[in-house]
This record gives C-alpha cells, structure tokens and sequence, in this order.
C-alpha cells in the first residue's frame, strides 16, 4: 500500500470513529428510561415546589467521582433573562422527579433557598478542598428537619 493511500485509510478510519462517537452522543443525550437520563438533560430541568411553583431551574450536576452519583444540583435562581442569576447547590436527595410537572421537586421553602449557600457566575466557589461541600450539606441538614444527610 503506498504511502497516500495509508494516509488515506487513516483519515477514513479516524473520521468513522468520530462519526460513529459523534452518533452514539447524540442518541445517548436524547434517549432516557425511566431511571436514567443524560446529565445534559437536566440541566434547564425546572425545580418546582409541591404547591408545582417553579423555584429555578438546574443549571449543571456535580458528580462524585469515585461513585459516579449525583451529589449535588445547581439550581439557577432569581435574575432575569440570566442577569443577577445566583447559582444555589443543593443535596441532590432533596429532589424527586416528577413525571407529571416534567421537572424535580422539593421540599425546600423558598426562604430556605435564598438563605442558603449560592455564588454568582463571576464567583465560582472551589470544590476541591471539600470544604464548600460540608457548607451545603450542613445548610441544608439544620434548614430541613427530617432531610438530614
């Protein structure tokens, strides 16, 4: 085989894989079951109280590495059309799918969520010392009788 058409067979291949790749994404962001669904689906998810109030909406997931679980839930709160828009973490186990409001829903007063622990998106908090975790958990053990981690 000469040298271009290796070349050649090399690009094919590499573009199959990325085509290939490429479809296996987009089938997996759009397919879900009835217990799983694709991270990039919850994002924009809405965040309904049980009176079915929209609270925000998830804006992104943090997910524990070594389990692959959900820990936590960036809710988007406030703002308007995305301006002043605060980012509040919750425990992902205050949250419950509902089917029929096609969003999660908790049990959190609203009070409870703007008091809470959140940033702005100029001001990301550092995840990695553990420390801002143990903030959230420990907001929402003593604001949520009952919801103790």
């Amino acid at each position: 085989m000469s040298t271009q058409t290796q070349g050649t067979a090399m690009q094919n291949a590499a573009s199959s894989r990325h085509t290939s790749s490429a479809a296996i994404n987009a089938d997996t962001s759009r397919d879900e079951t009835r217990s799983l669904i694709a991270a990039s689906k919850v994002n924009g998810t809405n965040v309904y109280n049980r009176q079915g109030d929209s609270l925000g909406s998830i804006y992104d997931v943090m997910i524990d590495k070594p389990s692959g679980k959900v820990d936590y839930a960036i809710m988007a709160f406030g703002g308007f059309l995305g301006m002043g828009q605060n980012y509040h973490p919750l425990p992902w186990h205050v949250l419950t799918y509902d089917e029929h409001l096609g969003g999660y829903v908790t049990d959190l007063d609203p009070k409870y969520l703007q008091g809470g622990p959140a940033y702005a998106s100029s001001d990301t908090p550092d995840w990695g010392s553990g420390e801002y975790g143990r903030q959230v958990d420990d907001y929402y053990a003593r604001s949520t009788p009952g919801l103790g981690l």
